[in-house]
């Protein structure tokens, strides 16, 4: 392959015009020639810049609304051509065709097409193909082309050329061609996806994910592991379209444990009270409603003040300067919230170690989506899961009904329990939580272990009795024997929430009436692993 290669001319068409101007005035500097298509053209000739048209290059004019104008031999022969072939030379001046030696294009915005409301005939409208098959075409010539598909590259080639009189090298080359080929894929996989959801295709033959270098990480989980961070250009409010305000840049832990937290604390509409979160290692270590912020974040502090040690905190409506006090009161590593005052990052300014993002709104946690991972051999992808519940969808099988601020708590601790690995038990008391078991191999251990954090805490903080007295406990799966119930009962729970569906519901709900338990089955599975 041919180390440097000159570039003498340049075809540019794209639909986004950032930066178009200077870098055509920049290459019309360095003597390199300009073909363009439509509005590009338009925009450079209306800077003043000497453009051919690419209707004058191939001999026909656009057509059919512009869905052909580049696919011409005298295009893609001018991409193709290997400039050391004879024979690729040779056909080439038979027919006319003059190479080209750069290629700028960026694609019809079909992403933000179908991210906004746009209908089936107006994202199909959207579907780049000239685009692409250019892409393809200059890419795999990469030994004599270059190809530049982000505006934020054009400083970069100018770099280049001035650093190589006018020339660019292969292994620059090669740079821009595998950025430009998992730019097409990553608008083939956006293509498929949306159109897998249009025609209500569930388990589409294939399927790509794809997505855009947010953050080079320091490590992965751990130091050993390298790690990056890519959104995937959907808007949902959270970690990935959050505003830093201050601290270190985040790890890869701090990112999936923040995404948990907002996750969780979007469960909580502002409407309904200040919430907040406490997450430690992706399960939450305390979740509370209150009259103010700095309330909800005190009352969860207080489920287990040991977790909440450097922990992320998420809170559900803008950050206030007594609630940002209080935060700082302890080690916390980030803090994420719909919005914080002036006095409140003010506050924050003195703790260089702590994180605060701030996001244009909440997560809707009703709202569709996919979520995936990854096995040996493949991935496992399944809808978010976007289950909600209303009081009319519970069924009381205990001849005791909840009370009405049971069920508030009930309602409460369902929405933190579908938060929590499994399996799942969460104690709540007056919309906070008081214990919390997560990840435990059976049910029951999970239901000790909170209730037994319940009564370390409650010794910590010099009350007579865990808060667990008088509570109520949600589990994410169905209690598949009494014990676990009966657990919960001896920690002081007056009513139980799940799902039922166990071959002994009948033994279960046996022994909550016996105990004097109120239960109801919501017919809805929470498992998170």
């Amino acid at each position: 392959m041919t180390d440097l290669a000159p570039l003498k001319r340049a075809l540019i068409s794209v639909s986004d015009k950032t930066g178009l101007i200077d870098l055509g005035k920049a290459l019309a500097a360095r003597n390199v020639a300009l073909v363009s298509t439509g509005g590009t053209a338009s925009a450079l000739r209306e800077a003043g810049l000497n453009v051919q048209d690419v209707a004058d290059v191939t001999g026909f004019p656009e057509m059919m609304d512009g869905r052909v104008k580049t696919l011409h031999p005298a295009v893609h022969g001018g991409l193709l051509a290997l400039r050391d072939n004879e024979a690729h030379v040779g056909a080439m001046d038979a027919h006319g065709i003059a190479p080209i030696d750069l290629l700028v294009v960026n694609l019809y915005p079909f992403e933000a097409t179908v991210a906004g409301d746009a209908d089936y005939a107006e994202a199909i409208k959207n579907i780049d193909i000239g685009g692409p098959a250019m892409i393809r075409a200059a890419a795999k010539n990469h030994a004599f082309v270059s190809v530049v598909t982000d505006p934020e590259d054009y400083i970069p080639l100018l770099s280049e050329l001035d650093t190589h009189e006018g020339k660019t090298r292969l292994c620059f080359r090669q740079k821009l061609a595998q950025r430009a080929y998992a730019r097409t894929a990553a608008y083939d996989a956006a293509v498929s996806t949306w159109m897998a959801g249009a025609i209500d295709e569930p388990a589409p033959r294939r399927r790509a994910f794809a997505g855009v270098l947010a953050q080079t990480l320091r490590y992965g989980e751990n130091p050993h592991q390298a790690a990056a961070f890519y959104r995937d250009g959907t808007d949902r409010p959270g970690v990935a379209t959050a505003t830093q305000h201050q601290g270190k840049e985040l790890s890869y832990n701090n990112i999936n444990d923040t995404d948990a937290a907002f996750e969780l604390v979007s469960e909580f509409l502002p409407g309904d009270g200040p919430a907040c979160a406490i997450i430690k290692h992706a399960n939450p270590c305390g979740v509370a409603r209150g009259a103010t912020l700095a309330e909800a974040y005190a009352r969860a502090y207080d489920c287990d003040r040991t977790s909440a040690f450097g922990g992320i905190v998420a809170l559900n409506s803008k950050l206030d300067l007594a609630t940002a006090e209080a935060i700082t009161a302890i080690f916390t590593e980030v803090v994420i919230a719909p919005g914080a005052d002036v006095d409140a990052i003010a506050h924050f300014a003195s703790k260089k170690n702590l994180r605060l993002l701030t996001t244009p709104g909440l997560a809707n946690p009703a709202l569709p989506g996919l979520s995936y991972r990854q096995v040996a051999g493949g991935f496992l992808v399944q809808n978010r899961d976007n289950g909600m519940l209303q009081p009319d969808d519970l069924k009381v099988v205990t001849r005791r009904a909840p009370s009405e601020g049971e069920l508030a708590d009930l309602l409460f601790a369902w929405k933190v329990a579908k938060h929590v690995k499994s399996n799942a038990i969460v104690y709540v008391k007056d919309q906070a939580t008081v214990g919390v078991g997560a990840g435990q191999m059976s049910r029951i251990d999970s239901t000790r272990i909170a209730a037994q954090k319940a009564r370390d805490m409650a010794e910590a903080l010099a009350l007579p009795e865990p808060l667990t007295q008088g509570s109520v406990v949600a589990s994410d799966a169905f209690f598949p024997f009494a014990d676990g119930l009966l657990a919960a009962a001896d920690a002081g729970a007056t009513a139980i929430i799940q799902p039922g569906g166990s071959m002994r519901d009948h033994e279960v709900i046996a022994a909550a009436d016996a105990a004097g338990l109120a239960m109801v089955f919501t017919g809805q599975r929470h498992f998170r692993h």
